[in-house]
């Protein structure tokens, strides 16, 4: 309250104490004074400014009430007028504002105090549009069951007061205990007054039901005709009293609104339609409630609003850049379609701009004068595939941005009736269109960049197949005319940009995939992590918690060390929560005053994160018989991994450890098999097998592994294991293997190659046909690895062996790019 107090003015003023009664602010009420002290109160403020403070009594049957025995929140009002009596005074008083009693300063003749107004605590919302309405409803309702009103009353508070002023009207006219209306006259948040007064009025209103009940049976005594005719007779003097003006007013506002919509002609038709059987429906029936609705769907889309398209290629290019790292390949794929869609608008404008506005709008943006369809000026659907959190819905609203385009996202995740996407149709109650049309609404243009986002988790039942109802949304050939179950009418989709999202393609159907370009989106390396959180989110969260970087900062190790000991994942959303926590324990212990500047360091991670939630694998710190060093793709990047093989007597069993895939196991059996057909040329018996046992080992038995590219790797481990022959520790390498010894090529090598960098590794072995995959690697990684390309079995162990086994292997000569080299590299 001492906030309040120096932000308002103090007021010294009369107290008069009332029984039982509350006065609202912004309303009137006749109160009869006697008591010698209300008397005194009541002609003094009348003799000066006419105001004064009414405060309801704790406790009503004290006649002499003491300061203490007041409320101390009470209501600022002014006299409107006096009439005095015998001993008495009638006085009509408004409330003014709500107020709070500070200090009496004087108990005789009256009550005198100093006062402070209270004002109330309001934040527009949806919340409190809808409260309003739920109460104004059931008010309705209380009236037409029998509550008695004032009608002055009731059509103000009907008048579309504010939030404020409508909870006070509707207080003052409830049916509720003094104790119940004080309660609502010291809630100060309007959304909480409104929360009660919607209880209150519903607790009302079934009284009201009752009572009604217990009256009807009452009436059954009366004769079916005089009740018919006596309701005939109220029911026409009520409709006097409404009187038809409002009706044919609302049907005269509907047509031109319907006029300035500029829908269709076929639209049109069927809105004036629907209007024509509302000017002919009673007001009272319940269905007119329903074409009301509907008419405000058709009137509110936007048939002919479009924003202009602003196909600016370097404006798009400097936003991309600036809302995200990285993502080349994507980036550059965005522009191209821009670049089509630029093209493409230019030859769609040329064909209509003979046409007016008016024209376009009754004919359809997408059908000429003659019925023919347009060329649309939209390429292909786009379809952003990748692991969560890599950006695929951020870059969507930079797409958006850079057009000058509105931007709607729906998210479809988890929808299995296709009403959800196509609409109810009417004869439901509580029917209403499908979220794309609601978008359409919702974004006030026909053509704004709509995103359908999680499009892999579209569910089907009984209801329906979402999907389905998506191929004519998605389809440039078809949603031109695209139909609505619960509008009736079509709807031109054709100039919205439909994007969408998934993170596998496997569930989606075919005939949908069929309609969607493709775009993948890998996951961020370390160092395109790094940037992203260097460069976007530590400001980001710097900002939402209140710091600035002149008391915080975090070092670029500290950066590196979070990502690669707290976080695994494709995306950067784990990693901001990581920057988070660390910012939230900051900004505790800035507030506390235990630091005035905080420096988060690689050392000081533990007490901000705890012990590191993940462990990072590095090369082997010497050269090991029988353990090899293969590379592994996840959808966190990538990382190297460790074959193990354990040779024991036994009789030829070959044992697979490690949670390893049905292909990652064939992978093993064919490594065998290599190794027991060249047994000859790599100096071991014919019949080694027939007296071992071998047991092929992936450390971290826990997480499942899958996969061929670890083939060569399994192979380079077994040979190892046999021939007693080291393998060289800073190598690792990956590629699959063929019977005959083969080496072929493989995928996520740039993740493959950065995990690689990363543990420490020298000397990368990968297939030949995988060379025209460096040009996605980072050159800074480039530089600091030395890779050998090769195409058999033979060339692999002539790399990875500390010493060569045969002949036959020496004369094999594997493709090698030296270090130096690499530089000419593209990055």
């Amino acid at each position: 309250m001492t906030n309040l107090v120096t932000q308002q003015l103090v007021k010294t003023l009369p107290i008069v104490p009332i029984r039982d009664g509350v006065v609202f602010p912004n309303t009137e009420m006749v109160l009869t004074f006697g008591r010698p002290k209300s008397l005194s109160a009541i002609e003094a403020s009348n003799a000066t400014d006419r105001m004064v403070v009414l405060s309801m009594q704790k406790t009503p049957h004290v006649h002499d009430p003491a300061p203490q025995d007041l409320h101390s929140i009470c209501t600022l009002s002014r006299i409107e007028r006096l009439l005095k009596t015998d001993g008495e005074i009638n006085a009509l008083v408004k409330g003014i504002t709500r107020c709070e009693i500070l200090s009496f300063e004087s108990t005789d003749p009256y009550f005198l105090a100093k006062v402070v107004e209270v004002p109330d605590d309001i934040v527009e919302s949806d919340e409190i549009t809808a409260l309003v309405n739920h109460i104004t409803g059931e008010l309705k309702k209380a009236v037409n069951i029998g509550k008695s009103v004032d009608f002055l009353s009731f059509m103000n508070i009907m008048s579309g007061l504010s939030a404020s002023e409508f909870s006070n009207h509707v207080a003052a006219i409830l049916d509720i205990k003094p104790t119940e209306k004080q309660l609502l006259l010291e809630t100060r948040n309007v959304k909480d007054r409104l929360v009660r007064i919607a209880e209150y009025l519903t607790h009302e209103v079934k009284i009201l039901e009752i009572e009604r009940k217990i009256a009807s049976k009452t009436q059954e005594k009366f004769d079916k005709s005089v009740k018919e005719a006596v309701l005939r007779e109220r029911l026409k003097t009520i409709e006097k009293e409404l009187g038809e003006e409002g009706e044919t007013k609302e049907i005269k506002e509907l047509s031109e609104k319907i006029k300035k919509a500029l829908m269709p002609v076929e639209v049109e038709e069927k809105a004036r339609k629907e209007l024509k059987r509302l000017a002919q429906m009673s007001s009272y029936n319940p269905e007119a409630s329903y074409i009301r609705t509907y008419l405000d769907w058709l009137i509110e889309l936007p048939w002919a609003v479009e924003t202009a398209n602003n196909v600016d290629m370097a404006a798009a290019s400097k936003i991309l850049d600036e809302d995200h790292f990285g993502l080349k390949k994507i980036k550059e794929r965005i522009l191209e379609y821009l670049a089509v869609m630029r093209l493409k608008h230019k030859l769609f404008e040329s064909e209509r701009k003979e046409q007016s506005v008016e024209e376009v709008g009754k004919s359809g943006n997408n059908v000429t004068s003659d019925g023919k369809k347009r060329k649309a000026a939209t390429p292909t659907i786009l379809c952003f595939v990748g692991p969560p959190g890599v950006g695929k819905t951020s870059i969507g609203r930079s797409i958006a941005r850079s057009l000058g385009r509105k931007f709607m996202k729906v998210s479809l995740g988890g929808i299995r009736d296709e009403a959800e996407v196509r609409g109810h149709r009417r004869t439901y109650v509580g029917a209403m269109p499908g979220r794309i049309i609601q978008g359409i609404k919702q974004a006030g243009s026909k053509n704004p960049v709509f995103m359908l986002d999680e499009i892999d988790k579209v569910g089907t039942d009984f209801r329906g197949d979402p999907s389905a109802a998506l191929l004519e949304a998605l389809d440039p050939e078809q949603n031109y005319a695209f139909s609505d179950h619960y509008l009736e009418v079509p709807f031109d989709l054709s100039e919205v940009m439909f994007i969408t999202t998934c993170n596998v393609l496997d569930t989606i159907p075919p005939a949908l995939k069929d309609r969607l370009e493709i775009i993948h989106f890998p996951g961020y390396t370390e160092d395109e992590k790094f940037h992203i959180a260097r460069d976007f989110l530590v400001d980001k969260q710097l900002e939402a918690h209140g710091l600035e970087m002149d008391n915080t900062e975090i070092t670029d190790k500290a950066l590196h060390e979070v990502i690669r000991r707290y976080t695994r994942e494709a995306g950067v959303r784990n990693l901001e929560r990581e920057i988070a926590t660390i910012f939230r324990k900051v900004a505790k212990e800035l507030v506390e005053g235990k630091k005035k500047k905080q420096l988060i360091a690689t050392g000081t991670l533990h007490k901000f994160l705890g012990p590191q939630k993940f462990t990072a694998y590095l090369a082997e710190k010497k050269d090991e018989i029988g353990m090899s060093t293969g590379l592994a793709w996840t959808e966190a990047g990538g990382d190297i991994l460790f074959i193990e093989v354990a040779l024991m007597k036994g009789k030829g069993s070959l044992l697979l450890t490690g949670q390893l895939g049905e292909v990652m196991q064939e992978s093993c059996k064919a490594a065998l098999s290599y190794v027991r057909a060249k047994a000859k040329d790599l100096g071991l018996s014919e019949k080694f097998y027939q007296t071992l046992d071998i047991h092929v080992h992936v450390p971290e038995g826990a997480v499942p592994k899958d996969g061929p590219s670890a083939g060569i790797a399994i192979t380079t481990a077994l040979v190892s294991a046999l021939t007693k022959v080291a393998i060289k520790k800073d190598v690792a390498m990956t590629g699959e293997v063929t019977l005959r010894g083969r080496v072929l090529e493989i995928g996520g090598v740039k993740e493959k190659v950065i995990a690689a960098h990363r543990a420490g590794i020298k000397t990368i072995i990968l297939p030949k046909n995988n060379k025209k995959d460096l040009e996605d690697i980072p050159r800074t990684v480039l530089n600091d690895l030395k890779f050998v390309f090769v195409d058999h079995m033979d060339q692999v162990l002539k790399v990875a062996l500390l010493k060569s086994l045969t002949k036959a292997v020496d004369e094999i000569v594997p493709v090698t790019i030296p270090r130096p080299l690499t530089a000419q590299l593209p990055s």
